[in-house]
């Protein structure tokens, strides 16, 4: 019996598997056990061929392969490539001792060649100080893990040359990480017209990575402004672009791109998109759209078209910052910490409260469509802000308005104070605070306190919109530079709660 070593992904987390192999005498077959897949029983068919077409011997014996641990579902063709090496372990071609040393994953093609497999980086990154052998288009991704050794090969018969000593293959070298801006150049904040407080809340909202909902009518600009939130967000740490550069890897999205992510996602689902869209799931659970975008920004055009189910998905992940899929024997958690963006007309026509064109709407009509939000998901958006129709003489103004470049050295500069304030946390942004550190940090002086107790009353907040205020404001805060929240900083929070404060209650 041969055992040899390989792993595959649950979720973003690594998983080890011991591949025992047994050859003995019987009818000619080959069994898989150990709760593989189908993709895995069929690797009998792809190995057997592999083998064979890559001039070895494949033997006329029963060969039983068994995946340990055998009570967890084993998934994935990363399984194929050490299947057929211990097959030619067990006759003799391969060292064994030289087995026990390294992990090996890969695809085998039915002509013997390796292909790129889903998840390398999560994979190596998750299995520290071990040398893995695998595919060479997987080389480049896999050997972002800083303490994992990679060796890569193209064929199961250049393996098994290396493993015997006629070939040679060097572990891929590992380079620095570069922290680069992700600012997108082809957009920016100065292309925008008027906005000025729309731009000012997505300053704010970015800043402290608050929830943000724009509402107006059509035409005012608020798509236009949520595609320019790539080019004011802050750039990653090696942390951070990893685990974007994991979940990418394990929904395919990397493609042929060596290292790693730079640049924060966007993405940007249709209104049309369910609810396992979304929030991931699937007989083989994979990363939502939520996950999809941690790191990075959820955009939610026409908010109140999503389906009611899939919105109601947002609870968890806007609480908690990940996201759960539980299948009847197993369970897998996504990071899902995201900006949420999101915008909506007042009304079905568009112009509920707009100067420049009477709402057709009826009451019945604008309470229903108002109400396809609930009223537990909008108490979760930080930001709530109005963008009006633009005048003409707005849209046709000469001067200069602030650039994306200029915005988002204040972000920076907010981010690194938040970094330094909450480094013996959990988190990094004032978002995240939790009660007690809200007493801590985000303590108003006696003005400000005053004046947030006359908006509880008059605007009915809920205690998690009181909580929100105060962040808000500590964000605000930052970005003017002092330490202790005063009035004026209470106010302006309190301005981004529209819907506590019009026409919506």
């Amino acid at each position: 019996m041969i055992r040899i070593k390989s792993a595959f992904a649950i979720g973003i987390h690594a998983f080890p598997v011991d591949i025992e192999v047994d050859i003995s005498n019987g009818l000619p077959q080959l069994i898989v056990v150990g709760l593989p897949d189908t993709s895995i029983k069929e690797a009998r068919e792809r190995v057997r061929t592999a083998i064979k077409n890559s001039g070895f011997p494949f033997p006329p014996d029963k060969i039983t392969v068994n995946l340990a641990p055998a009570d967890i579902k084993k998934e994935g063709a990363a399984f194929d490539f050490p299947i057929a090496l211990g097959i030619l372990a067990c006759q003799g071609v391969v060292p064994s001792e030289k087995l026990s040393a390294l992990t090996f994953l890969g695809e085998l093609a039915l002509d013997g060649t390796l292909r790129p497999l889903k998840g390398a980086i999560a994979i190596t990154a998750g299995l520290k100080n071990h040398g893995f052998v695998l595919p060479a288009d997987n080389a480049g991704e896999a050997a972002l893990a800083q303490h994992a050794t990679i060796y890569p090969v193209k064929s199961l018969r250049e393996a098994v040359e290396f493993l015997l000593g006629d070939h040679p293959v060097e572990p891929v070298k590992k380079y620095p990480y570069e922290n680069k801006t992700c600012c997108q150049g082809s957009v920016d904040f100065s292309e925008v017209r008027g906005q000025q407080t729309a731009k000012r809340a997505l300053e704010i909202a970015v800043a402290g990575n608050h929830k943000i909902l724009m509402i107006g009518p059509p035409g005012g600009g608020k798509t236009m402004l949520a595609r320019r939130i790539p080019s004011i967000l802050s750039p990653m740490d090696f942390e951070e672009a990893l685990e974007i550069t994991k979940i990418q890897s394990i929904s395919g999205l990397l493609g042929e791109r060596p290292g790693l992510v730079h640049e924060r996602p966007f993405r940007s689902p249709h209104y049309t998109s369910s609810a396992v869209a979304l929030a991931g799931g699937g007989t083989d659970p994979r990363p939502g759209e939520m996950s999809l975008a941690h790191g990075g920004v959820l955009f939610l055009d026409e908010f109140p078209e999503f389906r009611r189910d899939a919105l109601e998905t947002l609870r968890g992940p806007l609480e908690d910052g990940c996201i759960t899929i539980s299948r009847a024997k197993s369970q897998v958690t996504y990071p899902a910490h995201f900006l949420l963006v999101a915008a909506m007309n007042p009304c079905p026509c568009g112009h509920l409260g707009d100067s420049r064109k009477q709402c057709r709407c009826s009451l019945g009509q604008i309470r229903k469509y108002q109400s396809k939000v609930s009223g537990p998901v909008l108490d979760r958006i930080d930001i709530h802000i109005e963008v009006p129709s633009l005048s003409f003489q707005t849209l046709t103004s000469q001067e200069p308005a602030e650039s994306s470049a200029v915005i988002r050295e204040r972000v920076c500069e907010c981010r690194k104070l938040q970094r330094s304030r909450y480094r013996l946390r959990s988190y990094k942004t004032n978002s995240q605070m939790s009660p007690r550190d809200i007493k801590e940090f985000a303590t108003p002086d006696l003005q400000g306190r005053k004046l947030i107790e006359m908006a509880m009353k008059e605007l009915h907040l809920s205690a998690r919109a009181y909580y929100k205020v105060l962040k808000i404001a500590r964000t605000i805060g930052d970005l003017a530079g002092c330490e202790q929240i005063q009035s004026e900083h209470i106010a302006e929070a309190i301005q981004y709660r529209s819907l506590d404060r019009q026409w919506w209650s």
